[in-house]
């Protein structure tokens, strides 16, 4: 259910974006950090309105089958109201990505998310957060969604392959 709002609140994206004009990339950090931190705790996320997201095959953590050394992303949880605003705040991400541990969900990462379409209506270059530009997913995705930008953020579990790498070594769906 979540996932379909998650969804249909991206294909209806209002078509402003609004990223953190004038900050400096490590303030923009400090400041989502902060505003996210609190999502340690997966109840509070739930309680916030973010919700399980899984593919169109139902499946819940998202690692990288073909390419174990690669890792994974881990488990999404997505809030359709931020989805559907078309606006992208480093204080509210569009999705908190946790990563399995004994059996218990850790937040890992956040993860801000805008319909391509959305975007680039009204801008001539990829979206950028922190200094770096968003990554693009094409239609025809595993979440079935239309194309759209993407920044996976690894503020709350370092990853060797960089900050904002999609995919982190140290995660795995096992």
């Amino acid at each position: 259910m979540v996932a379909a709002v998650f969804v249909a609140a991206l294909c209806f994206a209002g078509l402003t974006a609004i990223a953190s004009a004038g900050w400096s990339s490590a303030s923009e950090r400090a400041v989502a950090i902060n505003a996210t931190a609190q999502f340690q705790d997966l109840a509070v996320a739930k309680q916030a309105g973010y919700g399980l997201l899984k593919d169109k095959k139902g499946i819940a953590c998202i690692a990288m089958d073909s390419m174990p050394a690669m890792g994974a992303m881990g488990v999404h949880y997505a809030k359709a109201a931020l989805v559907g605003d078309g606006k992208l705040k480093v204080t509210t991400p569009e999705a908190l990505v946790y990563q399995p541990v004994g059996g218990k969900l850790k937040l890992a990462a956040v993860e801000y998310v805008v319909i391509k379409s959305a975007w680039d209506a009204h801008h001539a270059s990829a979206p950028s957060l922190f200094g770096q530009k968003f990554n693009f997913t094409p239609a025809g995705n595993r979440f079935g969604l239309p194309a759209y930008y993407s920044l996976h953020a690894w503020f709350f579990k370092s990853n060797p392959a960089g900050t904002f790498a999609m995919w982190n070594p140290k995660v795995s769906c096992k």
